[in-house]
């Protein structure tokens, strides 16, 4: 049985929540994974920690909660310093380049970074950060089809701003691709 373990964290008002639940429903309801999520969150709703945690599995997931990712992705430095030290060994880590530092990762750890926040700016709203990193995740990660990550981007976000999304998405999905195929200028690293 495979299952992948996923922490998104961040702070209240980046979409952290939404991020994972895309995660999960595409790789469930438009893929043929299994998939849970728990979130946590801070009593303030905006400016405060929270982070979404998915579960994927080619079995139904007996046990929804994520003890140490195999995947994490973080939008602030705060959700990097909390959830780091408990990545899985050979973990992969995504992170937004411009609000997060890497530091002291364990041999074995792959990092990728991607600008999402300036992307979002550049799509002229920046609460679609956490969309640019979706697509991020689609072009490093081999879990989740694209095409399935896609259709649950259509089918989470508010109606009327499918098609900014889908930009987004596909922004961070094309930004992914060229990371992978070492173009980009983005921070990629083997610890």
């Amino acid at each position: 049985m495979s299952t992948t373990e996923i922490k998104v964290g961040g702070l209240g008002g980046q979409g952290v929540i939404l991020c994972g639940m895309i995660i999960g429903r595409g790789a469930s309801i438009y893929g043929t994974r299994h998939a849970t999520l728990t979130q946590a969150f801070g009593p303030e709703a905006r400016g405060s920690a929270c982070s979404a945690q998915i579960v994927v599995s080619d079995e139904p997931v007996e046990y929804p909660y994520v003890t140490h990712p195999d995947i994490l992705v973080v939008m602030s430095q705060d959700a990097y310093n909390q959830f780091a030290p408990g990545m899985a060994d050979n973990a992969t880590l995504l992170y937004e380049s411009d609000l997060v530092e890497p530091r002291d990762l364990r041999p074995g750890i792959t990092a990728h970074g991607i600008p999402s926040t300036k992307i979002a700016e550049e799509l002229k709203r920046r609460m679609v950060a956490n969309i640019v990193m979706v697509g991020f995740f689609a072009a490093i990660v081999d879990l989740v089809p694209p095409d399935a990550l896609r259709k649950s981007v259509a089918d989470s976000v508010p109606p009327g701003t499918e098609t900014l999304n889908l930009q987004a998405f596909d922004q961070g999905l094309a930004y992914g691709r060229e990371c992978r195929a070492g173009r980009s200028g983005t921070a990629a690293a083997r610890a």
